[in-house]
């Protein structure tokens, strides 16, 4: 499986930069994950609990840190198993761009392979699984690193869904507020 993405992230580079090395922060922000570890600087170990269709496991694996260029880039790969459930292994290279002072873009690249009973669910429920994880991932990191901007007290008390929608057309029409 390979995918290539890239995340806007609000923060600047160099907190992005330490983020990625926290592991308090990347065990936060993983799906599933349930421990993480760094036994150097550039060495870790996880456990993770993972879903993929009816297929569910903890897996167990060591994670490396690689081709090191702080604050701008690195490899990071690792390898996993989830006894019966299969095996997971890859890596990714992952890149950082000032877009801003407080704006970073992080770029990656994945290359992973499967095995086991994970690899027979078929290539389709496993790219959009890890699209889907990927996702949460950068959510919660773009959150731990960036913060959420606040919403105006005005936004908060607007009702939602089809009764603000219906509400909020009734005022534009009569001008009330």
């Amino acid at each position: 499986m390979q995918m290539s993405e890239s995340q806007r992230i609000p923060a600047s580079k160099e907190k992005v930069w330490a983020a990625l090395n926290d592991p308090e922060v990347l065990k936060k922000c993983i799906p599933g994950c349930q421990s993480l570890e760094m036994s150097s600087p550039t060495d870790m170990t996880a456990t993770v609990i993972f879903k993929v269709g009816p297929v569910k496991a903890t897996f167990g694996g060591k994670v490396k840190l690689s081709d090191l260029d702080p604050p701008n880039s690195y490899r990071i790969s690792g390898e996993g198993s989830g006894g019966v459930a299969g095996f997971a292994k890859g890596g990714a290279a992952v890149r950082l761009e000032s877009e801003s002072r407080d704006v970073t873009m992080l770029h990656y690249d994945v290359d992973a392979q499967i095995g086991g009973k994970l690899a027979q669910l078929g290539q389709r429920l496993i790219d959009s699984t890890a699209k889907k994880l990927a996702g949460e991932f950068f959510a919660c990191f773009g959150e731990a690193v960036g913060g959420v901007a606040e919403a105006p007290a005005e936004a908060e008390a607007a009702p939602q869904g089809w009764w603000g929608r219906l509400t909020g057309w009734w005022r534009s029409l009569t001008g009330a507020s």
